[in-house]
């Protein structure tokens, strides 16, 4: 009887292997403003895979500030696959216990950015403020809803992007720095990622202006409304190039590398373009843009690399403990 139930158990745990086999599960770590474009991109992504594989895949996600979550990974979250909004967030992956190669950038297209954004101002109802540009932001008075760029990777882009606004005007690096410098005088409160700053902004109803992705803007007016604010681009906005990778080192211990390689590669899909594009992320499909270009205006994009140097050297020079942004917000003291 012993050795019948022993074998039953047996049975029941092969079993139990086996379904767990069959349905492997992905751990995606992403950033604050992706919530409702995994939302759709998921089931979608799901019903390809076992349409192609005949088997069913769960996939989780975990959501905060993008460089706090890159640090959690680094920290022994198991995630299968990042997808931040900017390189130096994965680059830490590969700079601090090789959980990705060094060229993880070259192993999907567009620098393995299945898409792109604008950063936009989303102003109160009215724009009470009259707020149009960047230099609209210094003006005394106004308080400016922007995250932390320490650990937020729309915080960094906020900060290149008005960096870029005065190079762009003819200034040089010690005018872009007191005015970024400036600009950071103006925020109340740095929130840790996107989404607490359009809390703090939207609910709590602090601030003049929130400084974020377009696709949030279509977040805060799903939520809560097209009546509540308005949305203002700015002449100058550094292109957000959200990048994606496989954590090499975790698929190997989960053997999750090939559900986990299409996972992302379906980003390029024209179903998941389209998402994008649904979700008002820039898609880089050209023939799903041209049907969306009522929602993506022309802007005057700033390439990061091309303005400022390598994603490392960025990182290095502006956000590292003791970079410019340290000096700028420390004189805020």
């Amino acid at each position: 009887m012993k050795k019948l139930f022993s074998a039953s158990l047996l049975a029941a745990g092969l079993a139990l292997g086996n379904l767990a086999q069959a349905a492997p599960t992905l751990l995606n770590v992403s950033y604050d403003v992706m919530r409702d474009f995994y939302k759709d991109y998921n089931p979608a992504f799901q019903k390809h895979w076992e349409a192609e594989h005949n088997e069913k895949v769960n996939v989780q996600m975990s959501f905060g500030g993008s460089s706090k979550q890159a640090r959690a990974v680094i920290d022994g979250l198991p995630a299968d696959v990042i997808t931040m909004n900017m390189a130096t967030d994965i680059n830490a992956l590969a700079d601090n216990g090789k959980l990705v190669p060094d060229n993880w950038v070259t192993r999907l297209p567009n620098n393995s950015a299945p898409f792109t954004s604008a950063t936009v101002f989303i102003v109160r109802k009215g724009n009470p403020k009259a707020l149009k540009d960047w230099p609209d932001l210094l003006k005394d008075g106004v308080q400016v809803i922007v995250p932390n760029p320490k650990t937020s990777g729309n915080g960094r882009y906020t900060y290149l992007s008005a960096w870029g606004y005065v190079l762009k005007q003819g200034g040089d690096e010690t005018k872009a720095r007191a005015f970024v410098g400036k600009l950071f005088k103006q925020a109340p409160v740095l929130d840790t990622g996107g989404r607490a700053a359009t809390t703090t902004f939207m609910t709590n109803q602090i601030g003049d202006v929130l400084v974020t992705f377009e696709n949030e803007a279509e977040m805060i007016a799903r939520e809560f409304g097209r009546d509540q604010f308005e949305v203002v681009y700015p002449s100058v906005s550094a292109e957000a190039e959200p990048p994606v990778s496989v954590v090499d080192k975790v698929v190997a211990k989960k053997n999750t590398q090939a559900v986990a390689e299409e996972y992302l590669k379906y980003l390029w899909s024209p179903a998941a373009q389209e998402i994008a594009a649904q979700n008002y992320l820039r898609p880089r499909d050209a023939t799903v843009l041209a049907k969306y270009t009522d929602r993506f205006p022309k802007v005057d994009f700033l390439s990061v690399e091309k303005t400022f140097g390598d994603w490392r050297s960025v990182q290095k020079t502006h956000f590292n403990d003791g970079g410019v942004f340290d000096q700028i917000y420390t004189d805020k003291q």
